[in-house]
């Protein structure tokens, strides 16, 4: 299957509302995509780059792209995986979107659903006023949701009363996980995570800065939950190297970091074999990545997946958009996502084609 044209892009897409993180809210996803084409084959691949959460800057990568992707036409899939893997090794997220691309291209079988499936999804809570957060937990059980989502890493004294008001409304009907998103230093990591009621919270993810492992080991020895390490994982080594921090019983993957869907899948099965939980699932992606996540969770994880940024955006990419049933994306036998081609365009910051 010989490459004919690859075209890459950023586009922008507005959320219903704020996403809310320790480092600033976000207002839209603005993800890069890329298209590799073969005869009436297309394969698309998506990659939110945000700023603070790698080492990536959004210039680095789109720059990447336009070196990347000249390269391609005429290359067979397998050499044209070869040539983005050799001059990618930086920037790990546009390396998954090249990848993404072209998986979906060949059809990896990752990709095909042969019979109705259904991976079920948290949901962020962000409210923090009493009388709103009981609104908002309700509308979110109403809507199949069992596990949510607390964002920390602020200030730790004002997160844990946020957190036990949330524990009094959410009572048993749904799982905690709370995320600092690298929001704390080491003596509020570890004030915070040692003064947690664990009732009801599954894990307190990434206390603390990616590259800090001491720290977060530190927080992990004095918590009341187990913890989960997302931003410091990049590749199996990083899985290796959390296996061995006592108390760190999860850890995240995500496809823009891991590269591709059989990637994920391996690193998923990893850490299991190493006997901590894997979780799955990018929030602050658009539909490509979010199905792409959904359909190896299939496989992979037996948890609430995190792959819902389709969910907080205004409007689709996609003709048949993915399906959200009962707290679940609903992937039915034979689904393949078709791009919307008027929403492409409306949404499109900047492009090159090749």
């Amino acid at each position: 299957m010989a490459i004919d044209a690859v075209v890459v892009r950023q586009i922008s897409f507005p959320l219903i509302q704020p996403y809310k993180l320790s480092n600033g809210p976000k207002l839209l996803f603005d993800p890069y995509l890329v298209e590799i084409r073969s005869g009436e084959s297309v394969g698309w691949g998506e990659c939110m780059v945000s700023v603070g959460y790698t080492n990536e800057s959004r210039e680095d990568s789109w720059r990447a792209a336009l070196a990347i992707a000249p390269l391609l036409p005429g290359c067979e899939v397998e050499v044209a995986r070869e040539r983005v893997a050799s001059r990618s090794i930086a920037l790990p997220g546009m390396r998954s979107a090249f990848y993404g691309a072209l998986d979906m291209l060949r059809g990896n079988a990752l990709l095909r659903t042969t019979q109705d499936r259904r991976v079920p999804l948290l949901a962020p809570c962000q409210e923090s006023e009493i009388g709103a957060l009981r609104d908002e937990v309700e509308g979110l059980l109403g809507q199949g949701f069992r596990t949510l989502k607390v964002k920390v890493g602020f200030d730790w004294q004002d997160d844990l009363a946020r957190v036990e008001r949330i524990q009094s409304v959410v009572g048993a009907r749904a799982s905690l996980r709370l995320d600092a998103n690298r929001g704390f230093d080491l003596a509020a990591g570890i004030a915070f995570a040692s003064r947690l009621d664990p009732t009801g919270i599954e894990l307190f993810e990434q206390p603390c800065a990616a590259d800090d492992w001491e720290a977060n080991a530190a927080v992990a020895a004095r918590s009341t939950v187990p913890l989960m390490l997302d931003e410091s994982i990049y590749d199996v080594g990083d899985i290796d190297r959390a296996a061995k921090l006592p108390n760190v019983g999860f850890v995240k993957l995500k496809l823009k970091k891991i590269g591709s869907v059989d990637q994920l899948q391996a690193g998923l099965e990893r850490i299991r074999n190493l006997g901590m939980t894997p979780v799955l699932g990018d929030g602050v992606s658009l539909e490509i990545a979010c199905w792409m996540e959904a359909c190896v969770a299939v496989h992979g994880i037996r948890n609430a997946g995190e792959m819902n940024g389709f969910l907080k955006a205004r409007s689709r990419l996609l003709e048949n958009p993915l399906v959200f049933d009962r707290g679940d994306i609903v992937l039915p036998a034979g689904y393949w996502p078709q791009v919307d081609h008027d929403a492409l365009a409306r949404n499109t910051v900047r492009q090159a084609s090749f």
